[in-house]
């Protein structure tokens, strides 16, 4: 069991910026357009965009930057769906394989 990632969250227009207590990429960043795109990566940032995207099906973009990630949904962010992503976001570190 690892420790929970602290969340802050911001919204934008149809993206959604959580900035997290820890370093997650490089700084150069990694961008993932589908579930697809975040399965053949690796490393922490894939493997949270994969995660993201099985969490709700709207997501359709994931950039994962240092300890930023900004998450596109096709849908209009509401509480319920801001609340589910940033709880994925923190639980990245909790239950691993």
């Amino acid at each position: 069991m690892g420790q929970s990632i602290t969340v802050e969250s911001k919204q934008i227009n149809d993206v959604c910026v959580f900035t997290t207590d820890r370093v997650l990429t490089g700084q150069d960043g990694v961008a993932y357009g589908s579930a697809e795109d975040a399965a053949s990566g690796s490393g922490f940032g894939a493997q949270l965009a994969a995660l993201l995207f099985d969490s709700d099906g709207a997501i359709d973009h994931v950039y994962v930057a240092s300890s930023e990630v900004m998450v596109r949904r096709t849908e209009p962010w509401d509480s319920g769906a801001i609340a589910a992503a940033a709880r994925t976001v923190t639980d990245l570190h909790r239950f691993y394989e």
